[in-house]
């Protein structure tokens, strides 16, 4: 047997000790990124928030850096920065519709923070659409109204008025997709933990059954797309899940922590 061919064709033990480096590889990680997300989860609501924050902003720059790219080859001007503002203006929008709906008893009777909840949705259209706003609030709030869409409308270049559209309107996807998205999130925590919770519980231990059924008795390939997922690992993982599922809701319903809106 030729040197070349030995070296292509991997043996038995070699792959087997490649799958066990994998699955001690995954296991390793599934457990820190477990630990750290009960004691995220445990240090209280607001810690939850911050990582539903995050993982928001990471994914919105994720997919506007997919069209960033024409962007910048075309050398278009304030592209980049009109993305960050828009996310910003959409935050600071959903963000304040919670506080104001959760913590309104006090929001509604400080003296700083009272002019924010009383026209905070004038506030949020100003940011977005145009040039001054007459609302009491601090000079900042005065100087970031004096962009938005007035500020979209002043970057748009002659011959590149289709591909700039283009970009709004996948700007404006981008947040509906993934900003309102998790605004329903942080809604779900503050009116209890549970939801959640078990939703995402649900999801990661659907993902650990997956592999551990295709790893051990997976045979028949699911699609073509993903050639190392199996029926078997779906139909062991959809099972084992709805198992968890209903043991895990019984056991999370006998706590205030869980099931109780947050005060």
């Amino acid at each position: 047997m030729d040197v070349s061919t030995a070296q292509k064709d991997p043996t038995p033990q070699s792959e087997y000790e490649k799958k066990k480096q994998t699955f001690i590889t995954r296991t390793i990680w599934t457990f820190v990124m477990i630990t750290g997300f009960f004691i995220a989860m445990f240090a209280g609501h607001i810690y939850v928030i911050g990582i539903v924050t995050a993982i928001q902003i990471v994914s919105f720059k994720e997919v506007i850096a997919i069209a960033n790219v024409p962007s910048r080859a075309k050398n278009l001007p304030f592209t980049r920065s009109l993305n960050w503002y828009f996310l910003g203006t959409t935050m600071y929008f959903l963000y304040g519709e919670s506080v104001i709906y959760y913590f309104k008893h006090i929001v509604l009777v400080d003296r700083v923070l009272l002019p924010f909840a009383t026209h905070h949705r004038f506030i949020s259209f100003m940011l977005y659409v145009i040039g001054s706003s007459t609302v009491t609030a601090p000079r900042y709030i005065d100087s970031l109204t004096r962009t938005g869409f007035v500020f979209f409308v002043g970057s748009l270049q002659k011959g590149h008025y289709r591909f700039q559209f283009t970009q709004f309107a996948w700007t404006h996807m981008a947040l509906y997709l993934i900003n309102v998205q998790a605004h329903f999130v942080m809604n779900n925590i503050f009116e209890g933990m549970i939801w959640f919770f078990l939703p995402a519980s649900l999801v990661i231990t659907n993902d650990i059954f997956a592999y551990i059924c295709g790893i051990t008795f997976g045979r028949t390939q699911l699609i073509k797309l993903s050639p190392k997922k199996t029926v078997e690992g779906f139909v062991g993982a959809w099972i084992l899940t709805i198992i968890f599922g209903f043991g895990m809701t019984n056991i999370l319903m006998r706590y205030s922590y869980f099931i109780c809106p947050v005060n």
